[in-house]
């Protein structure tokens, strides 16, 4: 439980407090302007983003074939910004998770992928290696598709913090529901490839601005 703690905390050093998710371009487009229009995009990320990122965790922290499930990852993935930071994140992770638990499934990882796998990938591995359940793998996940962008909304807008967390914890239902979904999907082998087009376009739109608060 320690570790699945430790994870779930935004100070662990894994890169994430830099990115908000889309969360900073969809403030520019007008699309979240308060708590009401933050709890939307959340539960849409989580939905999308969330699932697929919990699935692919969760059949790495079950054994899965880490070469395929990186190819799925990318396919998954359909901007080019996106991939870059999913593996920059990935990156991070690998090189924390490798301080905290030493394995040979993270030292095979990173022989594998020196540039970076995919971060869902990587998590789903750390979980292994941290005693953690492809259950935990997900959950972890799914709360990691919308912590990042939530907290970011705070610094972006200066949002209510306990509106914030209000929205996150209203979330709580909807959370274990992807974490099972996604579960039950990596158990048959079928990946789901939801999409979140918008999110894309995001994206490569924020990468593009010269000036950002956050990486992505």
């Amino acid at each position: 439980m320690s570790a699945f703690l430790l994870l779930a905390d935004g100070r662990f050093p894994a890169g994430g407090h830099a990115h908000s998710g889309g969360a900073e371009a969809a403030v520019k487009a007008g699309r979240i302007h308060d708590a009401e229009s933050l709890a939307a995009f959340l539960a849409g990320r989580l939905h999308t983003a969330g699932l697929v990122a919990a699935a692919l965790a969760a059949t790495a922290a079950a054994g899965g074939d880490l070469a395929e499930l990186d190819l799925a990852a990318d396919a998954r993935t359909p901007s080019p910004a996106q991939r870059v930071t999913s593996r920059r994140l990935g990156r991070q992770l690998l090189r924390a998770a490798r301080a905290a638990w030493p394995h040979p499934a993270l030292d095979q990882l990173h022989a594998r992928h020196p540039r970076g796998a995919h971060q869902s990938v990587v998590l789903g591995v750390t979980a292994q290696a941290a005693g953690l359940t492809p259950e935990q793998a997900a959950a972890l996940a799914a709360y990691e598709s919308v912590n990042g962008p939530a907290t970011a909304c705070v610094r972006l807008l200066g949002l209510d913090p306990y509106q914030v967390a209000a929205a996150l914890a209203r979330l709580g239902p909807q959370l274990d529901a992807v974490a099972a979904e996604a579960v039950r999907a990596a158990r048959s082998g079928e990946l789901p490839a939801a999409s979140a087009p918008l999110l894309d376009v995001y994206a490569e739109q924020h990468a593009s601005w010269k000036v950002r608060l956050f990486a992505s």
